[in-house]
C-alpha cells in the first residue's frame, strides 16, 4: 500500500517468492486488490487509503507498517477488528539517537552561532558548553528512548526517563517517572527529549505547565510525534525566553507550513521529520517485512505486534 510497480520497495522481490504481490498507491487500486488480500505492507503513510476500502477487506489478517509510529493507521474499525498490526520497531533506534546527540551538540557548541559567524565573516571566539555532566530527560522509554538514553550516558550525562508509570531505574535510566510527573521531571533537566508515540494518552502531554517548569537554559528536542506537544505553548516559551531553545523534527501538521512561526523563532532548529532516515533504512524495513511474511506464511508469531489500543508495541515480540 502506497507503492507502485514502477517504484517498488527495494528488495520486495523476495516477498514474491512466498505470496502473490500487488501494488496499490491509490484508493481505487487498493479497492480493487483488497478483497483478495490477506496482508498489507503499509509502505507510505497515506492516512485515507485503508479506511476508505475497509468494508471490502474481508480476508485481511495482518498489516505491517513501514514506520515505528502507527497512529496514522489506527482508525476505529481497524482497532476493533482481529487484524494484527506490526511496526518497524528496532529499525530507527540508533539513527534517532545519533540525531539527538547531533542536536544537543549543536546547542552546546553553539553551532548555529558558528554557522552565522561564518556567513557574516565574523571572527568571535567564545567558550562552549560540555555535555558531560548535563542532565538529560527522555520522555518515552521504549527502544528509541533507551537508545537516546544510552547515547547520553556515553557522553557522561545524567539520564532519567519518563514512562507510562513511575518505576525504579535500570542500566540506562537513573530513575523513571510516570507521565503524571512529567512537569516535575522536566524541571530537573538541561535537555528534555520527547520520544513519545502518538496515542490518546500522550496527546498534548507537553503543555504550558511542562514548559513553565523547565529551566530557562534548558533545551527541548522532539523526535517523537508533533501531537504530543501544545505547539502554541512551546512557541510562547521560546519567544518569551522561558526555555533556552528547541530542536523539532516532528510537528502536528506536516509538512510544516511556510508561514509557521517555528521557522523564524530564535534558538530553534527545524528539520523535516528525518531523524530516523539513515542511508539503507528502506532496505532494512523491507527485510523486516519479508521476515514477518515468512512467519505469517508459516503460522509463526510475528515480530513487533502492536497493541492497537495503546498504539505501540507494549512488550517485546518473540
Amino acid at each position: 500500500m502506497g507503492a507502485t510497480a514502477e517504484e517498488p520497495p527495494p528488495g520486495i522481490d523476495e516477498a514474491a517468492t512466498m505470496a502473490d504481490v500487488s501494488f496499490a498507491a491509490s484508493a481505487s487500486a487498493l479497492a480493487e486488490a483488497i478483497a483478495d488480500t490477506d496482508a498489507v505492507f503499509a509502505w507510505h503513510s497515506v492516512r485515507e487509503l485503508l479506511p476508505e476500502v475497509w468494508p471490502k477487506a474481508g480476508r485481511l489478517r495482518w498489516i505491517q507498517s513501514a514506520s515505528d509510529g502507527v497512529d496514522w493507521l489506527l482508525f476505529p474499525e481497524l482497532v476493533d477488528s482481529d487484524v494484527v498490526v506490526t511496526n518497524a520497531r528496532g529499525i530507527f533506534d540508533r539513527a534517532i539517537a545519533e540525531y539527538v546527540v547531533g542536536l544537543m551538540l549543536a546547542f552546546a557548541k553553539d553551532l548555529l552561532g558558528v554557522f552565522e559567524g561564518h556567513r557574516q565573516r565574523e571572527w568571535r571566539h567564545r567558550p562552549t558548553e560540555l555535555l558531560a555532566g548535563k542532565r538529560l530527560l527522555v520522555a518515552g522509554v521504549g527502544p528509541i528512548g533507551r537508545a537516546i538514553g544510552r547515547a547520553g550516558r556515553d557522553l557522561g550525562m545524567e539520564v532519567r526517563g519518563v514512562g507510562r508509570r513511575a518505576r525504579s531505574g535500570d542500566d540506562v535510566f537513573q530513575s523513571i517517572a510516570g507521565t503524571d510527573g512529567l512537569a516535575a521531571a522536566a524541571g530537573w533537566a538541561d535537555y528534555v527529549v520527547d520520544a513519545l508515540p502518538a496515542t490518546p494518552a500522550t496527546r498534548h502531554l507537553f503543555d504550558a505547565s511542562v514548559f513553565d517548569s523547565m529551566r530557562r537554559s534548558a533545551r527541548f528536542i522532539n523526535v517523537g510525534r508533533g501531537t504530543t506537544v501544545v505547539e502554541g505553548a512551546l512557541i510562547d516559551a521560546i519567544r518569551e525566553e522561558r526555555i533556552g531553545g528547541a530542536a523539532l523534527d516532528v510537528f502536528e501538521r506536516e509538512p510544516l507550513p511556510s508561514d509557521s512561526p517555528f521557522w523564524e523563532l530564535p534558538n530553534t532548529i527545524v528539520s523535516p521529520h528525518m531523524s530516523g532516515d539513515f542511508e539503507g533504512w528502506l532496505e532494512a524495513v523491507v527485510r523486516l517485512f519479508v521476515e514477518n511474511l515468512r512467519r505469517f506464511v508459516a503460522g509463526r508469531p510475528l515480530l513487533n505486534v502492536v497493541d492497537k489500543r495503546e498504539g505501540y508495541v507494549v512488550e517485546p515480540s518473540p
